[in-house]
Parts: structure tokens; sequence; C-alpha cells
């Protein structure tokens, strides 16, 4: 019995040992296998998501090119010369060349043998688009496209001969992987993406290449540095809900999936801020490049005597044409199909006149003002004995009326219906400038009455050298319809364009007018600037001034230099990290005493004092370097 327990004893032991040599290798053999087979597995997970080299697998590969608008820069040097030239359209075409397919926009064929040759003989033709496309190899990564432009030209004697010039050329590369484009033309360059400004036409275009979703963001873009879906249109999606969807952050290189302050910012400091710029992203309102917009109504006539009230063409040309020159896109919509209700183009019932204080303005700026333009637009009416610039609501200046009537046409000695152009188009830009900061408070030669009082040679000796629509004594020059460039120098001259502040159409400015005004009105000055930003953020001037060069670089402002302030959040990203918010801050130092800081961007600064702000560019190079 004894000896039995001590057998079984043994054997008890024995498998003891066995089974725990069978566990130790199933683990070494599980550890050996199986990691492989983990490793393998995480390998392969990290290959397929680090990036897929596909460019376009869902749809047949190719490649649109959108000519939305031209305008021919050639009206204003016609216009201001005596003579009827400038009644005389030009004549012009473009050829687009697509990875080497061309076209010739003014050829046209169709089945049958039928052809035809369709020009464009406007002096703009904006609502005039045009499209070619063409089929890509699948798979390209990129493709060159050109743009010219072709003006027939008169030649031989009477001018009876033609001959056709290229006057501009825009040449770019565009990325299949992106959907962007550089070149003569990219993105936050001097004159707008997708807009070119020559020295004898302006081109507004867009290339894009069919996609699955529709949304315009590339299959590429989508899987390998979005993460969203390439089957699902981001047209309207807004991951990060700040307003602005997914496909327009793509376009303009912003994240779309960090939350931003699109309903302030404005890098460009136009008044326009991001979440305004997408709702008019149709008319052309680029984020990095100054934009105005005017909605001009004109006025029935008020007699037998009278003339319909109108906004010609011309005098629109003349205007955009000034601001061109100087790097502002200026858009007038003064009838545009398909605008809202109570758009631009409207003739309103007729008043003998009105006045600052009437309170009509008011009613017109109500009623047929459409309310989503308000803060976008500036609104003008060509009205009859009347001429200012006003607030209609608070005490912002987006208001304006400007005088057609035939006594001051008279008084102009605007007999003509070039000069009436002109001094139309004088009258207009001298009330804009009220709305871009210019005033008797801010510089004395505008609106001095000295000269209309007549003080005359007191006034040539000093506020003459101010040779501006600014300046009453320089308004109706018939070869003026221009802002002063300073060149007479200080103290009775300035360069307007320096001193121009676009968003004083949108903010309450420092100065109220009344009926008890003397100008000039510098007692009237209130010069507070306020604060940009409430509690829960600190000023840093260190960041400010160490960064100057980087944070300078983000704002997008023509003409005028600025001032720069960085804001840190007192709260840190979360618990575990020490880095915090950071909003930058523009104000241009334009002289008007009313300039207001604007946020241009946001970022993150890190606790050794390092600011990083988003780049879309480096997310893509890095991906394409993997």
């Amino acid at each position: 019995m004894i000896q039995l327990q001590k057998d079984n004893s043994f054997l008890v032991w024995a498998l003891i040992f066995i089974a725990i040599l069978v566990i130790i290798s199933g683990v070494y053999y599980a550890a050996v296998y199986f990691g492989e087979d983990a490793d393998k597995d995480k390998d392969e997970s990290i290959e397929e998501t680090t990036l897929d080299e596909r460019v376009s697998p869902l749809v047949n590969q190719g490649l649109t090119v959108e000519i939305q608008r031209i305008r021919h820069r050639g009206l204003l040097d016609k216009i201001l010369r005596s003579g009827t030239s400038w009644k005389s359209s030009p004549t012009y075409y473009y050829i687009a060349i697509l990875d080497g397919l061309q076209y010739v926009s003014k050829d046209i064929s169709a089945a049958g043998g039928a052809s035809a040759e369709l020009m464009f003989t406007e002096w703009d033709s904006m609502f005039g688009e045009n499209r070619v496309q063409k089929d890509i190899d699948e798979e390209q990564k990129t493709a060159k496209v050109s743009i010219a432009i072709m003006e027939r030209e008169s030649t031989g004697l009477l001018g009876l001969g033609s001959k056709d010039t290229e006057k501009e050329k825009i040449e770019v590369t565009y990325d299949f992987r992106t959907g962007h484009w550089s070149g003569d033309d990219y993105l936050m360059d001097d004159d707008g993406y997708g807009h070119h400004v020559g020295d004898d036409f302006e081109v507004w275009f867009h290339i894009y290449q069919p996609d699955y979703d529709a949304d315009q963001i590339p299959y590429w873009a989508e899987v390998n540095i979005l993460g969203s879906d390439p089957r699902v249109d981001d047209r309207l999606r807004d991951p990060d809900d700040d307003g602005v969807p997914t496909s327009w952050e793509w376009h303009w290189g912003y994240d779309p999936y960090s939350w931003e302050d699109h309903e302030h910012m404005d890098p460009d400091v136009d008044g326009i801020q991001n979440i305004e710029e997408y709702q008019m992203e149709k008319y052309f309102a680029d984020p990095y490049s100054q934009d105005i917009y005017i909605e001009v109504d004109g006025m029935v006539k008020g007699g037998f005597f009278d003339i319909l009230h109108e906004f010609y063409d011309e005098t629109g040309q003349i205007m955009m044409e000034r601001f061109a020159q100087h790097g502002i896109n200026c858009y007038i919509d003064n009838g545009w199909p398909g605008g809202p209700i109570n758009g631009g183009g409207e003739f309103l019932p007729h008043f003998d006149t009105i006045d600052q204080d009437s309170g009509v303005m008011l009613q017109f700026y109500r009623h047929n003002f459409p309310d989503e333009r308000k803060g976008i637009f500036r609104y003008m009416i060509v009205g009859h004995e009347a001429g200012f610039c006003i607030p209609s609501m608070y005490n912002r200046y987006d208001t304006i009326v400007i005088d057609s009537s035939p006594s001051r046409l008279i008084k102009r000695t605007a007999f003509t219906p070039r000069t009436q152009r002109i001094v139309l188009a004088a009258a207009a830009l001298h009330e804009m400038g009220h709305s871009l900061g210019i005033a008797p408070w801010t510089f004395q030669g505008c609106d001095n009455l000295t000269f209309a009082q007549g003080q005359r040679a007191e006034y040539t000796d000093t506020w003459a050298d101010y040779y501006s629509v600014m300046n009453y004594y320089h308004i109706w020059d018939k070869k003026l319809a221009d802002y002063s460039d300073g060149s007479n120098g200080g103290p009775y001259d300035q360069n307007d364009y320096e001193n121009f502040y676009l968003p004083t159409f949108d903010i309450d400015v420092n100065a109220i007018e009344d009926i008890e005004l003397e100008l000039p009105g510098m007692d009237r000055l209130v010069p507070e600037v306020p604060d940009p930003i409430g509690d829960g953020w600190r000023l840093d001037k260190n960041l400010s001034m160490s960064h100057s060069s980087m944070v300078s670089s983000l704002s997008f402002v023509e003409n005028v230099d600025c001032d720069y302030r960085v804001y840190v959040k007192n709260e840190t990203l979360n618990e575990s990290s020490d880095s915090s918010i950071v909003r930058i801050y523009a104000k241009p130092d334009a002289g008007t005493s009313y300039s207001q800081w604007s946020l241009i961007s946001m970022g993150i600064v890190d606790e050794e004092g390092m600011i990083s702000i988003y780049s879309q560019q480096e997310q893509i190079d890095k991906m394409m370097m993997s």
C-alpha cells in the first residue's frame, strides 16, 4: 500500500512536469508564431495607412478648365482721352492648352460640318463663362495648363486688315493628387488664386478634375491627408463646426478638423470675414486678396426735363480699374443674374432731393438692400440732386448716394456721354473714399470747404496739392477720376491708397456726423481703439516681437503697413499639455484714426514659446515624401 502511494505520487509529479513543459513550449511557439504574424499584420496596417498612391481610382481621369471671366483693362485710357474710341469694344478670344491638347475658343464646329467664329466683344465678359476639358491618362499625377488671351487688332491702311496678338499668357501645373495648381498662379499669391492681373487683361479661371463625390477634393487628398471618405460629398460637411465646410477649407489651405474662428477671421483685412468669403465664393471672393463689393441701384426720371439715373457700365469699369491698379478687387452688382431679391440694378422711386438726415436712405437700405449683403456689400444709389456717404445703421459708412441730375452735369460741363461717365465715376470714387476711411477729420484736404467758400487763392497754396477725387478742388477734373498717389508730398498731399482702411464700412467709426458738424470736425474724434478680445486671453508682447516676421507673413493687406498682436489663451489645450491657443491680430497703420484690430490667424504656442500655424502644404509634402 505504501509502495503504491509512492508510485502514484511519482506519476502525478511526472504529469505535472510534462504539463509545464507543454505550456512553456506552447508559450514559446505562440510567441514566435503569433508574434511574427502580429508584426506582419502591424506592418501591413502601417503600409495601408501611410500612403495610398492611387490618383483617381473611382472615376475616369480628366481635366476641366473654366474661363470664368475676362476683363480688358484698356477702357480707362481710352475714355480719359477726347474722342469716341472708348465706344469701340475690343475683340478677343483665348487659347487653352490642356496637357498638350489645344482649344481655340473662337473656333466653333458642330456635327454636319457647321462652323463659326465666336469672339468676346465687350470690355468685361463677366457671366459669360466658358469651359474646356480633356481626357487624361489614368494615374497621371500632374498636367501642364496654359491660357493665352489673344486680341484682334486692326492693321493696314484705314485699319481694314487685322492681326491676332497674344496679350497675356498664364502657365500652371495642375496636381491631380491635391486639386491645386502652381506656376504663374498659385494659392496666396499677390493677385488671388485663380485670378491673373496682367498688363492688358484680368482673367478669372478655375481648374478641376472629375471627382466621384463631386466635392472637388481629389481621391488622393481625401484618403492620405484628410482621412475622409472619397465617396461622400464634403461640400456641406463641417466636421470642426466652424461654419465653413471641408471643401472650402481644403481649397484655401485651412484644417477642416481644427476649429477656427472664421466668423471673425479676416487675413486680408478687407472687412469681409472668412465665413462671408465662403458665402461669396461664386462671386470670386478670395480670403487672401482684398475685395470690395458694391450693390448699385438707380432712380427713375422725375419729369420731362430729367434723365434716367442709371449707373453706366463704363463708370463701373473706371472704378474697377483704379482699384485693380493697387491690388484691390472691386465687384459691382448693377444687375447680376441669379442675384438675391432686391439685388443690384433696381430703379427706385424718384425724389427731387434727399439729404443725410431725411431718413429716405434708411428706407431704401432696409427694403431694397438684402439683409444677407449687409456687412459684405456697400450700398450705392444713383440719385437726383444728392451726394453723400453715411451710416444707415449704427455708425458704419456703408451707404452712398451719387448725383446724376442734369443740373449737376451742366455745372460740371459734362455734356457728352464720355464726360458724364467720368464725372459719375469721380463722384462714386469720392463717396467710396469715405467708406474706405478718408474723411475731413483724418485728412483736412478731403472735403475742404475753403475752395467751395471762395477762398481760392489761399486754397491754391495749400490743399490744391492734394490731387484726388476726395478734394473738391480736383473732383471734377475729367482727366483724373482717381485718388492721390501722394507725389506732391506733405503736409498738403497724401497717398490715399496707403491710407485706406477697407473695413470702415463694417465698423463703428470714431466720429459721428450730425447737422451741427462744422468741417473739418476734428473735435468729434474719439480716438479709442477697442481691445480685440475679451477675458480669458492675455496679450503677449514678447511673442508679438520674437515672431514678428512669421506673424506679418500671415497678413494679406495691400499698400498698407500693419501692427501686430499675439494673444494667448490663459488655459492650456488639456491637462497633459503645456501648449495654448494663440490668436494673431493685425491693425493697418493707415493713418485713419479708427482702424481696428482684425483676426488674421490662429495657432498653437508651446511651453518654449514656439508658435505653430497649420500648413496644408507641409502635410502634403510630408505625405509625398513618405
